[in-house]
C-alpha cells in the first residue's frame, strides 16, 4: 500500500530550546526530513541564556509518526524539547462552536422586549397561530445535527460523547458555508424508536434534521419513520450527501470521457448507507446497469433470503442479469467503480479488467479502496474523499446548500427532485471548458456552490410541491 502523506490532521508544535550556535536549526530540520515529516512555521519565541527558544510546527502521517519525529529530535545534542502540543486537540479545547445573541441586551427596554414582559405577547401570537414559530423564533434557520455515535467516521461505534466533536464540526460547516444555525445533538440510545421519539419531541425548535453517523441498516428505518411523523426535512447526510456529490462527479466525469449514464456498467463496492443511496440516485438519474458488491461478492436475487432489508432492495433493483461472482467478475468491462467500503478493498487487477477510460471513485477515508498512485496509468479519472488528491468528493459540497434551499422554501421534505437538482447544480459549478481529468468537482471553498445549489433546491421544492413558504 502506498504511504500516506503527512497531514495537518496530525500536526503538532514543539517548543525547542536550541543551543544558540550556527547549524543547530538545520539539524532539527534534517531530522524531520529524514523521517519524512513536513515542517511548517518556525517562530522565534525568545533568547534565554545560551539557548534560542523556537516553536516549530510539523505535520506527520499519524500519531506514531509524530512520536518518532519528536523522539529523534530529543536525541540531538544541544536540543531540548520542552513541550509538544497537538494542534488538533488545541483547536478542540472547550468545543468549536458557541451561541451568540443577535441583539444586545444592555438596557431595561431591550430586556423588557427580548424577555419578560414583552416576550409574552410573542408567545401568545405563536400559540394562536403555530406557523408564526417559523418567523418569530430561530426555527426557520435551525437544523438539528443528530447522532447516536454508532458509526462515527471510520471509527465505528464509539458512543455519543465521542461523536460530539464531529457533530460540532458539522455545525461549523453549516454556519460557515450556508449561514445555517446547526446544533449538535448526540443521543445516548441506539434504539430506533427511542431515537425517533427523541427527535420528534425536540422538532418544534428546528426547521430541519440532519442525521449523522448512525449505523446501517438502522439509519434507513430511523429516517423513514421520522419522515412520516415530521413536517420538516429529514436528511441522512452519510447517505444522501455522499450520493448527491457522487452523482455530480459522475455527470462531469462522463462529459470528459464522452459516455452516457444509461450506457454504463457501474460497480459499487460497499452496500452500507452510502452505497444504497448512491445506487438509488444513479438509478433515478438514468443508470441502467449497476452491480453492488459486499464482502461476499455481487449482490444477487439468487441468495436474497440471506440478505438484510437494505441489501434485499439492492438485489431487487440492480444487477438486471442477476450475475453472481466476485468483485473481479463485476469489474469486467465496467466503466465506473465507486468505492464506499474500506481501505485496500479494490485490487489493481480489478481496475485492469475495466473498460476503456475507466472512472474510479475510491471514497474510503483516510485510506481509499485503492491508492491513486497505483492506478494513475490505468484509470482515466480518479476521485477520492481526501483533500490531498484532485477531485475530492466531499459532502460539504451538498448539505449546506441543500438545507439552505430547503429552509428558504420552508420545505417539508428533501425529496429526490431536490437531490437531483443539487447534484446538477454542483456539476454546473464547473464550466465545460474548464472540465478535465483532475477537475470534475468544484472546490468546497467556491462561493458559487452554496448559492447555486440552494437556488436549485429551492426551485425544485416549489416545483415538486413540498414548499410551504409563499413563492416570491
Amino acid at each position: 500500500m502506498s504511504e500516506i502523506q503527512p497531514s495537518v490532521s496530525y500536526s503538532f508544535t514543539m517548543r525547542l530550546y536550541i543551543e544558540n550556535k550556527p547549524g543547530m536549526l538545520a539539524e532539527v530540520l534534517n531530522i524531520i526530513a529524514d523521517h519524512k515529516g513536513d515542517p511548517g512555521a518556525v517562530d522565534v519565541v525568545k533568547v534565554e541564556g545560551n539557548y534560542k527558544v523556537r516553536d516549530l510546527t510539523v505535520s506527520a502521517r499519524d500519531e506514531e509518526h509524530a512520536k518518532d519525529i519528536v523522539n529523534a529530535i530529543t536525541e540531538l545534542n544541544g536540543i531540548k524539547v520542552r513541550n509538544v502540543s497537538d494542534r488538533v486537540f488545541l483547536l478542540h479545547l472547550g468545543g468549536k462552536i458557541r451561541i451568540e445573541n443577535k441583539v444586545p441586551v444592555d438596557t431595561r427596554d431591550a430586556l423588557s422586549m427580548a424577555y419578560t414582559p414583552g416576550v409574552g405577547r410573542v408567545c401568545q401570537a405563536i400559540a394562536d397561530e403555530k406557523e408564526k414559530a417559523h418567523t418569530l423564533t430561530i426555527k426557520e434557520n435551525s437544523v438539528a445535527v443528530v447522532s447516536d455515535g454508532s458509526a462515527v467516521l471510520g471509527l465505528g461505534d464509539i458512543g455519543p460523547e465521542a461523536a460530539m466533536p464531529v457533530m460540532e464540526g458539522k455545525a461549523m460547516l453549516f454556519k460557515e458555508f450556508a449561514d445555517v444555525d446547526a446544533y449538535p445533538i448526540c443521543l445516548d440510545t441506539q434504539d430506533v424508536d427511542e431515537i425517533v421519539s427523541s427527535v420528534k419531541h425536540m422538532s418544534p425548535g428546528f426547521g430541519g434534521v440532519n442525521l449523522e453517523d448512525i449505523s446501517a441498516p438502522r439509519c434507513f428505518e430511523i429516517e423513514d419513520k421520522l419522515k412520516k411523523v415530521l413536517d420538516i426535512p429529514v436528511f441522512h447526510d452519510d447517505q444522501h450527501g455522499t450520493a448527491v456529490v457522487a452523482l455530480a462527479a459522475t455527470i462531469n466525469a462522463l462529459k470528459v470521457v464522452e459516455k452516457e449514464l444509461s450506457d454504463l456498467r457501474i460497480v459499487i463496492v460497499g452496500a452500507g448507507a452510502a452505497g444504497v443511496a448512491i445506487t438509488k440516485i444513479l438509478l433515478e438519474a438514468g443508470a441502467e446497469e449497476i452491480l453492488c458488491c459486499d464482502r461476499q461478492g455481487i449482490i444477487n436475487r439468487s441468495e436474497i433470503e440471506n440478505l438484510d432489508s437494505s441489501k434485499q432492495w439492492l438485489a431487487n433493483n440492480t444487477n438486471p442479469e442477476n450475475l453472481q461472482g466476485s468483485l473481479m467478475d463485476a469489474t469486467s468491462d465496467a466503466d465506473l467503480l465507486i468505492g464506499v467500503s474500506g481501505p485496500g478493498t479494490v485490487p489493481i487487477e480489478a481496475v485492469e479488467k475495466m473498460a476503456d477510460d475507466p472512472i474510479i471513485f475510491a471514497l474510503a477515508n483516510p485510506v481509499p479502496e485503492i491508492m491513486p498512485e497505483k492506478i494513475s496509468d490505468i484509470a482515466r479519472i480518479i476521485a477520492t474523499g481526501r483533500s490531498d488528491y484532485p477531485n475530492q468528493i466531499n459532502n460539504v459540497l451538498a448539505f449546506p446548500g441543500l438545507f439552505r434551499g430547503a429552509l428558504d422554501a420552508r420545505a417539508t421534505d428533501i425529496n429526490e427532485e431536490m437531490k437531483l437538482a443539487a447534484a446538477h447544480a454542483i456539476a454546473n459549478c464547473i464550466d465545460e471548458n474548464g472540465l478535465g481529468e483532475e477537475y470534475i468537482v468544484p472546490s468546497v471553498f467556491s462561493k458559487d456552490v452554496v448559492r447555486l445549489v440552494s437556488s436549485a433546491v429551492e426551485e425544485a421544492a416549489y416545483d415538486s410541491g413540498v414548499a410551504e413558504r409563499p413563492q416570491p
